[in-house]
C-alpha cells in the first residue's frame, strides 16, 4: 500500500500526492503495469478525502503516467525508466540579461524627465476613455491601429508638418523597432538598403538580426553623400534629413530634391525618412519633411511619440505612399496591431484635444532654457582652449570635442570608474576616421543640472591628472 506523510506540506493535497506518486514512477519504485491502489482504499490509507486522491490520479492519466481501465483500477504506463534524484532540486541558471548599469551620470540617456510627463492631463484623458469609450476600447484593434488615433495622426501632421495624407495611409507601431520589422517584409529581404554613415546603431542591428543586405553612405556637411548613394546600388534610402543623429545636420532643400530624383530613377527605390528628434528644433519654423514634397510616391515617413512625450510609450507611426499603402492590406493586414488599444484611444485624445500641441510648446522652451544651463555649465567649467561645442538647431544633445591627447578609450574608462557613462562620437560609425578623437555626445534632455556641473568638474580633473601624469 502506498503510504506517504502530508505533515510538512504547504500547497494543496492532491498536488504533493500526485508529484509523490509521480517521482516513485520516474525511479522505479512503483513499476510499469503496476495497479494502483482503488481511489476509495488509498484516501482511507492516507486519512484525505476521496476527491483528492481522484485529483492527483486525474492529473497523472493526463500526463500520461498512468492508464485507467473500466472496472479494473489504474495501472502505470509503460514509460521509460528516467534516472533522477529522489529529491527534485532545480538546476542553477546562468542566464545573462544584460541589466542596465545604475550610473551616476549617464549621458547617453535620452529619457523624459519624469517632472515633464503630464501625468494629471493622461490620468484625465485615460478616465474619460474608460468611462466614454468602454465598447470601442475592448474591440480588437485594425492591423494599422485604430481608426481614431490614425486621423489625430493625419491633422497633426498637416497642422504641424504640412503633410496632406489619408489615414489608411498611416501604420501605427510599437516603437520603431517594430515598424522597421514591417518595412522589411513589406519591401522585401532581397533589397539592398543604404544607412547613413555615421547613424543610428540600432538600425543596423534590425537590419543584421533580419539578415537584410545593407550598405553604407557617408554624409558630407549637407547629409547624406549622393555620390556615395549611387555607388552602394541600394534599392532603399534609410535617411534622418531633418535632424540627423548623431552629428545634427539638416539636409538642405536642394539634396532633398537630389535624392528625390535618385528614387526616382529606378523602379522599386524608396526613401525611409525618420523624422527623428524634429519637433525640437530651436530656431526657425520646422524643415518641410521630403514626405511633403514627394510627388512620385517614394517616401516612406516615420515618427515616433517615444521623444516628444515618453520613451516608454512605445507608440510609433509610419506614412506609406499609395502603392505601398495597398501592398500592406493586401500582404501584411493579418498582422495585429501591437499597441494596445486603450493607448491608441489615450492618445488620440491628447492629440485631438490640443493637448499635445501645448506639450510640445512647452518642452520646446523648457529644452531651450536647458540647453543654455548646460551650454554655461561646459563653458564655466571647461576653457576653449580644452574644449568645443559642435551644435545644431535641433535635437537634444551636443557634441562635445576635447582638446586633449587622452586617448578616447583611456578616458572612457577613466569615466567609467567615476560611474560616469558617455558614448564616443565613433562608436556610430561602421569605419570610424581617426578626426573623430576627442568628440563625445552629450544627451541633455533628462539632465540633472546639479549632477552634471559635478561630473564636469570630475572630467576636468581627470584631464588634468592625465596631463601631469
Amino acid at each position: 500500500m502506498l503510504t506517504y506523510d502530508f505533515s510538512n506540506i504547504t500547497g494543496p493535497i492532491y498536488r504533493e500526492l500526485y508529484q509523490k506518486i509521480r517521482q516513485d514512477i520516474l525511479n522505479g519504485t512503483i513499476k510499469t503495469g503496476e495497479k494502483l491502489p482503488s481511489k476509495r482504499t488509498l484516501a482511507q490509507n492516507l486519512g484525505v478525502s476521496t476527491i483528492t486522491v481522484e485529483n492527483a490520479y486525474d492529473q497523472l492519466i493526463s500526463e500520461g503516467y498512468l492508464y485507467s481501465e473500466v472496472k479494473r483500477g489504474y495501472f502505470v504506463s509503460d514509460i521509460k525508466k528516467i534516472a533522477v534524484p529522489h529529491t527534485i532540486l532545480k538546476p542553477e541558471l546562468n542566464i545573462k540579461t544584460n541589466e542596465k548599469k545604475s550610473w551616476y551620470f549617464d549621458f547617453s540617456s535620452n529619457t523624459v524627465e519624469a517632472k515633464n510627463f503630464p501625468f494629471s492631463v493622461w490620468a484625465k484623458l485615460s478616465r474619460e476613455v474608460l468611462s466614454d469609450l468602454q465598447s470601442e476600447v475592448l474591440q480588437i484593434s485594425p492591423s494599422n491601429g485604430t481608426e481614431a488615433l490614425r486621423k489625430a495622426i493625419a491633422n497633426h501632421l498637416l497642422s504641424f508638418r504640412g503633410m496632406s495624407v489619408d489615414p489608411n495611409q498611416i501604420i501605427i507601431g510599437a516603437g520603431t523597432e517594430n515598424l522597421y520589422e514591417i518595412l522589411i517584409k513589406l519591401l522585401g529581404d532581397k533589397k539592398t538598403y543604404c544607412i547613413e554613415n555615421p547613424g543610428y546603431i540600432k538600425i543596423r542591428r534590425v537590419y543584421e538580426i533580419n539578415r537584410v543586405n545593407y550598405v553604407s553612405a557617408n554624409l558630407d556637411e549637407n547629409g547624406i553623400s549622393i555620390e556615395e548613394l549611387k555607388k552602394s546600388k541600394a534599392d532603399i534610402a534609410h535617411i534622418s534629413p531633418n535632424h540627423h543623429f548623431p552629428t545634427g545636420i539638416t539636409m538642405p532643400v536642394s539634396r532633398r530634391y537630389e535624392i528625390l530624383g535618385w528614387a526616382n530613377e529606378k523602379k522599386g527605390r524608396y526613401i525611409i525618412e525618420d523624422d527623428y528628434d524634429s519637433e525640437f528644433r530651436q530656431n526657425g519654423n520646422p524643415i518641410p519633411t521630403l514626405q511633403s514634397i514627394d510627388a512620385f510616391g517614394k517616401v516612406i515617413y516615420m515618427n515616433t511619440f517615444s521623444k516628444s512625450i515618453a520613451s516608454t510609450i512605445r507608440i510609433s507611426y509610419m506614412v506609406l505612399p499609395e502603392q505601398l499603402a495597398n501592398l500592406y492590406y493586401e500582404t501584411l493586414n493579418f498582422y495585429s496591431c501591437p499597441v494596445p488599444t486603450f493607448e491608441q484611444y489615450t492618445l488620440s485624445k491628447f492629440i485631438d484635444e490640443g493637448y499635445f500641441e501645448k506639450h510640445i510648446n512647452r518642452m520646446r522652451l523648457y529644452y531651450r532654457r536647458k540647453r543654455i544651463t548646460v551650454l554655461n555649465i561646459l563653458k564655466k567649467n571647461l576653457t576653449d582652449e580644452e574644449c568645443s561645442i559642435l551644435e545644431s538647431d535641433s535635437g537634444l544633445h551636443l557634441i562635445l570635442k576635447l582638446n586633449c591627447s587622452i586617448p578616447d578609450a583611456e578616458l572612457k574608462d577613466a569615466l567609467v570608474e567615476k560611474n560616469i557613462n558617455i558614448n564616443m562620437l565613433s562608436e556610430y560609425y561602421i569605419c570610424p576616421k581617426e578626426n573623430l578623437r576627442h568628440m563625445y555626445l552629450l544627451n541633455y534632455s533628462n539632465i540633472n543640472v546639479e549632477k552634471f556641473e559635478q561630473t564636469m568638474k570630475v572630467l576636468k580633473g581627470i584631464i588634468a591628472k592625465k596631463h601631469k601624469n
